[in-house]
């Protein structure tokens, strides 16, 4: 009997030892630049010697659960000296980083054969992010530790637009689009110490990833036409511009009832820390914000759909978050089926002028059933119809199929996000909540008519899987692009006036067959023409709205704010695309532009926009000098 008392006495004693050393902690903080105290986003906070990692989000902030006792954080971000600090007892560890004083060599070997437009193909691990690059002499040398299988992300083909003559192109006629995706995934490749691939880079979403101070609409209307004209930052001679669609914002409390369907990919590639974990994290925050007059359903798809929770009412939280902490990542992918079977369930349980919506998340690899990019679109185009819209949140690196996932929510009436991090999960499914959710105008096509009076020639930046045909515009039963409430747009026109030498203007023999009609409109100042068509949301039939914009520009320094900020963005964008009309752009008067423009910048993100443009200049530059070598 003592024994078996002492026995059992002992045993507990263990077990209480094994849980005392086992306690871990949570512990929060800041990272800040010595040089001049801004937060720094995208630091990676890693506890040493193990895979357990964070990321500061837009402010600087982290978070880590870490063990009580033994602890080394570890603090690495490119362009930085690392920080190592021991855990002693603090429950918050504030970091200031210094910047190095030049970055002169960055080694990264082993890259495969590029196939399908994928993004390089690093035969080692490209997870390592900024936590694996070691500081030497003035350089920043990647140390990649583990073979991982082929990279297999794929991008659309993007060919830039080019400059037009209006005598012969008068008409520009694109669909708008919202899509934010580009940005984030380009932060994604720079954090982890490599410029992205050029098909990866879409200008227009780089750009409509930030927030503009438009004016909200009034009246009935949906949202405001806004136009600014001023000169380029990579060619004075050049005017740029700028037209702004302002969505109406509403309140979280007025947005008609939802019925949404999660479909979830529970495929076996979704198994990395930065898929199916990031998607359960990012999906319960949409969770909370939920009301109870919303109704939630979940299908997951692996090797077939199902159904993982039939419609609920978002207020029954715990029980929605619960079924989203069971899923598992198993199996081969089978995204056309789940797909059919969200859209049945989402048209069974259909709320009338209410928000019906499919919200999928997934890397974009489907493997079985229909899969490729042209089935998919057919797929979607049929059931488009039925008054669902669908939206695309991207995760992970290494497979995703970003051409897929954009066609999807391109011909679904909806957005494509893509999420790199929980502070991304946050701004699409918290901040932007509104516009996620409720669609304030659908189909919306813009169509601007230039006067060669005042203009040489015109290019639309961005937007080249967006242009339509000049006869789409008046036809109601062509696609195009969405707006939710509370979003914003902005389009950027590059155009030479009129009378300016141009190396981007061929020398073409005159028309023999064409009149040569005397210029009209020459004497009021109208350089362009805007008219614009939108749906309601329930809507067939399209409204008409026009404007025009007077060849008044100012200079650039005496543009608004934003309008120098969206500037800089379109700058860099060509920079990464390295494209041919970048002129007299550098990275460094883009930062310099974004830094004297960041205005009112409550989550941090225009500050952030800054610091990835410098580790792109120092990416580029190193770049350029390893080919020379």
């Amino acid at each position: 009997m003592k024994t078996t008392i002492a026995l059992t006495s002992f045993l507990a004693f263990m077990l209480l030892i094994g849980f005392k050393t086992s306690q871990t902690i949570k512990v929060s903080g800041m990272v800040t630049s010595t040089q001049n105290l801004n937060p720094l986003s995208g630091v990676q906070v890693t506890l040493k010697n193990t895979r357990i990692s964070t990321q500061t989000d837009a402010k600087g902030k982290y978070t880590l659960e870490i063990p009580a006792k033994g602890s080394i954080l570890q603090f690495a971000f490119i362009g930085y000296k690392k920080v190592e600090i021991k855990y002693t007892g603090q429950r918050i560890i504030n970091v200031a980083m210094e910047e190095l004083a030049s970055l002169t060599e960055v080694v990264v070997t082993g890259y495969g054969k590029q196939e399908n437009k994928s993004t390089p193909s690093p035969l080692f691990d490209m997870n390592m992010n900024i936590a694996s690059v070691q500081q030497g002499r003035n350089s920043i040398r990647m140390s990649i530790p583990r073979p991982v299988n082929q990279n297999t992300e794929t991008y659309a083909t993007v060919n830039e637009n080019r400059f037009t003559d209006p005598r012969n192109t008068p008409l520009s006629t694109f669909g708008i689009d919202v899509d934010a995706a580009s940005y984030s995934n380009v932060r994604r490749f720079i954090n982890q110490g490599q410029l992205p691939p050029t098909d990866a880079v879409r200008i227009e979403e780089m750009i409509n990833y930030f927030a503009y101070d438009y004016p909200q609409p009034t009246g009935n209307q949906p949202f405001s036409v806004n136009t600014e004209l001023a000169a380029a930052p990579w060619n004075p001679q050049h005017r740029l511009l700028r037209i702004g669609l302002q969505g109406k914002k509403m309140d979280t409390a007025n947005i008609p009832a939802s019925n949404i369907v999660l479909l979830i990919d529970v495929s076996g590639s979704m198994n990395d820390y930065n898929k199916l974990p990031l998607v359960k994290s990012s999906l319960k925050m949409l969770v909370n914000q939920l009301r109870p007059k919303d109704y939630v359903s979940i299908v997951t798809y692996a090797g077939s759909a199902s159904i993982a929770l039939k419609p609920i009412s978002g207020n029954h939280k715990a029980a929605i978050k619960d079924a989203i902490d069971n899923l598992e990542a198993n199996g081969s992918t089978a995204g056309g089926a789940g797909l059919t079977m969200a859209y049945d369930l989402a048209s069974k349980h259909f709320i009338k002028r209410g928000n019906n919506r499919v919200i999928m998340a997934t890397d974009g690899d489907f493997n079985i059933g229909e899969s490729s990019d042209a089935q998919m679109q057919h797929l979607i185009e049929a059931k488009r119809n039925s008054g669902v819209f669908l939206s695309v949140l991207g995760f992970g690196m290494g497979n995703i199929k970003d051409s897929k996932m954009e066609t999807l929510a391109d011909k679904g009436n909806g957005h494509y996000a893509y999420i790199d991090n929980i502070s991304e999960g946050r701004k699409v499914l918290v901040t932007e909540f509104g516009g996620t959710l409720f669609t304030l105008a659908k189909d919306v096509k813009l169509q601007l008519e230039f006067n060669p009076a005042y203009v040489q020639a015109y290019r639309l930046i961005g937007y080249e899987n967006r242009l339509l045909n000049k006869e789409d515009f008046n036809n109601d039963q062509k696609d195009a692009g969405d707006l939710g409430a509370g979003h914003s747009v902005t389009a950027l026109y590059e155009i030479i006036p009129a009378g300016l030498k141009s190396k981007f203007l061929p020398s073409i023999d005159p028309l023999k067959y064409q009149l040569n009609k005397k210029l009209s409109y020459a004497g009021n100042q109208e350089m362009v023409t805007i008219k614009l068509r939108y749906k309601s949301p329930d809507g067939d039939k399209s409204k008409l709205i026009s404007t025009t914009v007077a060849d008044t520009p100012v200079l650039l320094k005496n543009a608004s704010t934003d309008f120098r900020f969206a500037a800089a963005v379109a700058g860099y964008g060509m920079l990464l695309k390295k494209s041919e009309f970048i002129q007299h752009g550098t990275y460094q008067q883009s930062a310099a532009l974004a830094s004297s423009s960041i205005g009112p910048d409550n989550e941090g993100f225009r500050s952030e926009f800054v610091r990835l443009v410098k580790a792109s200049s120092l990416l580029a530059e190193d770049l350029l000098s390893s080919t020379q070598n």
